[in-house]
């Protein structure tokens, strides 16, 4: 396959599976992507050999087209990615890597069923076949897995303790039980069939039915309504919601940490205007190679303050910017102002698992650049991109608050 056979393909900017397929349409490699137009292109760049492998290159040369499954999330394409490669096998999925090192989900066959992580190496070795209730992975991605995870804890509360539940021996380990009971990691004890159902909803949800589990969750949600129990009802409602509308930042992030070097450098660039707190605003700009993208500038009307404070409204800014995990993902991100303004964005990016370089731009009282503080790397690569987009979202700022001002004094 080529990039001219490429360019014929509508491919979403969305999250999905892809399939390299051969001569006589049989799959020869299956991938998951959180865009799946920009991951197909990148099998065709100049290097693909040294970013990837040979394998890979041959599977590519191969190939006569490709095709995509979109899906709602990148979690969600992780999943299908997983049980498709374990379904069909493809040669070169199954020739990339020894998946002995691979992580494996198991559901044990117990009273207390647990959920267990383990290595491709060592699943024959702790369990027997009558043991694993059910099996998914492997998951080549260990990373990305591992953050999947976490977002599928917030849904589903299960056990993972290293011994079956009911063989503890110390009151160490029933102390820690119980108290991962009440921070809401593990169920409330005693309630075996609410436990099967959350077994169940976990199996529904890594063999891919979302749509089946959502289903059965309506289902439940409309009985405890018809009994009266509103709490149940309400808790309910919002794992449906959850499930719809999964927040999966931390992955769409590590995803493209992981072939950024493969796109070209995105900034983003954040400002906040206001007079003696007046009228606060708050602009991103973004700049993609040298060139600013106006099209994905963004404003932010300012909702939490009533009086002048730019760290607060800076992280106001970014906290609603990242609620949108379907806008592409910065490699570097600009703040005007100095250590408060770059405490405030590391912050936010900490409080929500994000791992991106913060460049503040320090200004003197003409609002001139004096410094720029960051590596010493990304000072020499990139501070002509850095101070341009922090220009521009100077300039976006000032002009939106004039116009915010002007609009509330005529009115």
């Amino acid at each position: 396959m080529t990039r001219e056979d490429l360019a014929k393909k509508e491919l979403p900017d969305t999250p999905g599976v892809y399939f390299f397929l051969g001569a006589k349409k049989e799959i020869l490699y299956i991938g998951k992507a959180t865009s799946l137009r920009n991951r197909v292109r990148s099998y065709f760049a100049n290097d693909l050999r040294d970013k990837r492998s040979e394998l890979i290159q041959q599977m590519v040369e191969r190939a006569k087209t490709v095709e995509v499954t979109e899906t709602d999330s990148t979690l969600e394409a992780l999943i299908l990615e997983t049980n498709l490669i374990r379904t069909h096998k493809p040669h070169y999925n199954t020739r990339s890597k020894d998946d002995k090192s691979y992580n494996h989900l198991i559901i044990t066959n117990e009273e207390w069923p647990r959920v267990l992580v383990v290595r491709g190496k060592d699943l024959t070795e702790r369990f027997t076949e009558a043991e694993i209730k059910y099996h998914f992975g492997p998951f080549p991605s260990g990373q990305l897995f591992r953050e999947a995870l976490k977002i599928v804890r917030r849904l589903f509360k299960y056990y993972d303790t290293d011994k079956p539940l009911g063989s503890e021996r110390s009151k160490v380990v029933k102390g820690r039980i119980d108290f991962n009971r009440q921070i809401g990691l593990y169920p409330e004890h005693g309630d075996k069939v609410a436990y099967e159902k959350t077994i169940r909803h976990l199996r529904l949800f890594f063999e891919g039915k979302k749509q089946q589990l959502i289903k059965e969750l309506k289902k439940d949600m409309m009985a405890a309504a018809k009994t009266e129990a509103f709490e149940e009802a309400e808790r309910i409602k919002k794992k449906i919601f959850a499930l719809e509308h999964i927040q999966d930042v931390a992955l769409i992030q590590n995803d493209r940490k992981i072939y950024r070097d493969e796109r070209t450098v995105r900034i983003e660039a954040y400002d906040v205007a206001h007079l003696s707190g007046q009228d606060m605003v708050g602009v991103m700009t973004v700049l993609e190679g040298e060139e600013p993208k106006k099209s994905e500038y963004r404003k932010f009307k300012i909702e939490s303050l009533s009086s002048s404070n730019d760290t607060a409204a800076l992280k106001e800014v970014l906290e609603r910017r990242f609620n949108h995990p379907e806008w592409p993902f910065p490699q570097i991100i600009v703040v005007d102002g100095a250590a408060a303004q770059k405490n405030a964005a590391e912050f936010v990016l900490k409080k929500l698992g994000l791992v991106i370089p913060v460049v503040a731009v320090t200004k003197d009282e003409r609002h001139k650049p004096i410094r720029v503080v960051a590596s010493a790397k990304l000072r020499s690569q990139y501070e002509n991109q850095i101070l341009l987009a922090n220009a521009e979202a100077h300039r976006f700022a000032v002009a939106f608050h004039r116009q915010r001002r002007s609009r509330r004094q005529l009115s």
